[in-house]
């Protein structure tokens, strides 16, 4: 997947113009509040999921406008491609001429992996953001899986408000037998399927990690459930259903449940060492790329499409080496990087240097 070029009008700071890209790494630099992220983002929204950023519609078009427009050629399917959004307070979308019920429609058409800084918080944040992280990937591929963290989070819910009633309400036990026997049905699938990306995860993290670091480092990672039996959704359910009746007693003082997917973890580490407490930053960060580009790489397998990749801030904090990967080594990737500091476009072999000054490209 490629995209050759898009045109923006309105978009934010961005003035009107057409940029081109080239189909291997494509630098943006400038200084802070140029426009950089503006334009990755703007590649973005052809996704059909929100701005990266979780900006508003009204806050992507330039201040005193009406609308804003985006233009996107890209490379996809084995054809060229022509992709439109029309921004007001709604999203009007168009591909290849013909009108989409929502913008959402271009889901699978056009794939980004996307490194915003607040990416960072999948080392350095808590369990709910890893979380957030598996469910997000694992829905990519299977497409009633959202549905069912509804259902989960409805059970959960109800077990918990349950919980908060007098033990002495008549039939307590009965009932509470239901949501247990529900809610590990449910939760067993979910671990599951959690465990099981991250085991077809780690070969490519640890594979694109070590490029990352030059063979310095190792990663491993490590999904954290304490009822799971590998490949076996029946016996998970019934290893979690023990688990509940076993804590009853410190779920009902608590008054919420305390067992389950929701409270499980993925473990990332660095030579065997936790890296939210030990790893550096450049460490930090370059186990966030590798997730995300492994993320990639596993939607590539599964659709036989390779995502671009989208890298906004990155480089701060990377040592040269590290940074040299990201620009000269990433190959079969089209990529696309924003940075501040001139002298980190001296390290790029070959590929496209995009200058933005003011929402204008510097020619």
């Amino acid at each position: 997947m490629i995209a050759r070029s898009i045109f923006t009008q309105n978009y934010r700071n961005l003035t009107s113009c057409e940029i081109p890209f080239a189909e291997g790494v494509n630098v943006i630099c400038g200084d802070n509040g140029q426009g950089k992220t503006n334009l990755l983002e703007s590649i973005c929204l052809f996704t059909g999921v929100r701005s990266f950023r979780g900006a508003k519609n009204v806050e992507l078009i330039t201040k005193g406008e009406k609308f804003s427009r985006l233009e996107l050629e890209f490379f996809a399917q084995q054809r060229v491609q022509f992709a439109s959004l029309v921004i007001t307070d709604k999203k009007q979308a168009e591909l290849n001429g013909v009108k989409l019920s929502a913008a959402s429609g271009f889901i699978g058409k056009f794939c980004a992996v996307v490194f915003s800084p607040d990416n960072m918080n999948l080392i350095k944040g808590g369990s709910g953001e890893r979380r957030k992280f598996l469910d997000a990937a694992i829905s990519q591929h299977y497409p009633a899986y959202p549905r069912l963290l509804v259902e989960y989070n409805r059970i959960l819910a109800q077990r918990n408000a349950f919980l908060k009633k007098s033990v002495s309400t008549d039939g307590f036990e009965a009932m509470l037998e239901i949501w247990d026997e529900n809610l590990s049905r449910t939760g067993a699938e979910i671990s599951c399927k959690r465990a099981k990306y991250v085991s077809d995860l780690c070969g490519k993290v640890e594979e694109i990690f070590d490029g990352i670091s030059s063979g310095r480092e190792k990663i491993s990672l490590r999904y954290n459930c304490g009822y799971l039996v590998p490949d076996s959704v029946e016996q998970t359910a019934h290893a979690l259903r023990k688990q509940l009746e076993s804590h009853r007693v410190s779920d009902l003082a608590q008054g919420c449940t305390n067992y389950g997917p929701h409270r499980d973890d993925l473990s990332i580490a660095v030579n065997d060492m936790s890296a939210r407490n030990y790893a550096s930053q450049g460490q930090k960060r370059s186990c966030v790329l590798a997730l995300k580009l492994a993320e990639a790489a596993l939607l590539e397998n599964a659709f036989g499409e390779r995502p671009i990749a989208v890298l906004d801030d990155v480089m701060s904090e990377l040592d040269k080496l590290r940074q040299d990967y990201l620009m000269n080594h990433m190959e079969g990737w089209q990529v696309f990087i924003s940075c501040c500091d001139p002298n980190t476009v001296k390290g790029l072999d070959k590929g496209k240097v995009i200058e933005i000054k003011g929402g204008s490209i510097v020619h």
